[in-house]
């Protein structure tokens, strides 16, 4: 008779269509301090005490990227009411090219600019994504008004490189992350 585990196996990657990478779950939020396209270097230790909406996309060729920056703004109520002051989405783009592609598509989300993949490599975000290691993926962070990380989830990793994540979707696997069900 073969021997069992009287363990069961982590349930959480069933449940969920992401991973959590590192920096995960209660971990102090690393340092972002990048150039932004408002006109100001953005700075995350400057938002202590609000809570924050960190997404790291691929960029300017991703346009499933910026249709979820605004289908987020688009639905900005349904966040705020999950706690969450202000988003800020990264990638490796110049900062002369995002700032066209946000006047382009009409955006207020503060966009970052990581042309080394300095803080996208800190945050392992560069994991997840179509382009290997060259680019990030779709990863979402929840950092709380602490400076810790609340919520993670790294949608577009292999195999099957999510692309965008419907807002209701995004809105529920925050909410049961918050809640710690996750």
């Amino acid at each position: 008779m073969p021997e069992t585990d009287p363990l069961p196996a982590p349930i959480r990657q069933a449940t969920n269509p992401f991973e959590v990478g590192s920096p995960g779950l209660g971990e102090q939020a690393p340092a972002i301090r990048l150039p932004s396209t408002n006109g100001s270097a953005f700075d995350l230790a400057t938002l202590r005490g609000k809570t924050v909406l960190v997404f790291f996309q691929e960029g300017i060729a991703c346009e499933p990227c910026w249709t979820q920056i605004k289908d987020i703004e688009s639905n900005m109520q349904p966040f705020r009411a999950l706690g969450i002051n202000t988003m800020v989405s990264i990638t490796s783009d110049p900062l002369d090219a995002l700032k066209q592609k946000v006047t382009d598509e009409g955006l207020s989300t503060p966009v970052l600019s990581d042309p080394s993949l300095a803080v996208s490599r800190t945050y392992h975000a560069n994991q997840y994504g179509m382009m290997g290691e060259s680019s990030d993926g779709h990863t979402f962070l929840v950092v709380g008004p602490d400076g810790r990380i609340k919520w993670r989830a790294d949608f577009g990793g292999a195999p099957n490189y999510t692309m965008y994540v419907p807002i209701s979707t995004l809105l529920a696997d925050m909410k049961e992350g918050l809640d710690g069900k996750a």
